[in-house]
């Protein structure tokens, strides 16, 4: 059987697969500043409790991290269903770039807190991206 192309529904798909972007990128973003809060507890006279909690929230954040990667993957795949729609792709390389080494091993506090300050502006602006994507699919 022919399937019907519901251009409506599409948009309603890739809007839902975009909010769900946003929720990840969103919580990626409040675990990278309670991981760059605790940092700088840390830094600053920190101890051991610090130390392990902002250790913690890396991890949580890598966490949200992987789970916004996946969710931006499927928002991208939700937009190229759209016909007719043009320069609404969303492009993940540097973000993916930056999920990939963020979390590797972790050398001195002030390294740390220069990775967890570029991944919130990477965050940030991956948070911009799709919602300006979404204001736009909701004017069409």
């Amino acid at each position: 059987m022919h399937d019907m192309y519901d251009r409506d529904k599409e948009i309603q798909e890739a809007v839902r697969a975009g909010e769900r972007a946003l929720t990840s990128l969103r919580e990626a973003e409040r675990q990278l500043n309670s991981a760059g809060n605790w940092g700088l507890v840390d830094i600053f006279g920190g101890n051991t409790i610090s130390g392990l909690m902002k250790h913690m929230k890396v991890n949580n954040a890598s966490r949200c991290v992987d789970d916004a990667r996946r969710d931006l993957a499927a928002f991208r795949n939700e937009l190229g269903d759209i016909r007719d729609i043009e320069n609404l792709n969303i492009d993940m390389d540097g973000f993916l770039t930056f999920a990939d080494f963020f979390f590797d091993g972790f050398v001195a506090d002030i390294f740390v807190q220069s990775k967890i300050r570029k991944g919130r502006q990477q965050v940030r602006e991956a948070i911009r991206r799709v919602e300006d994507i979404l204001n736009q699919l909701r004017k069409t």
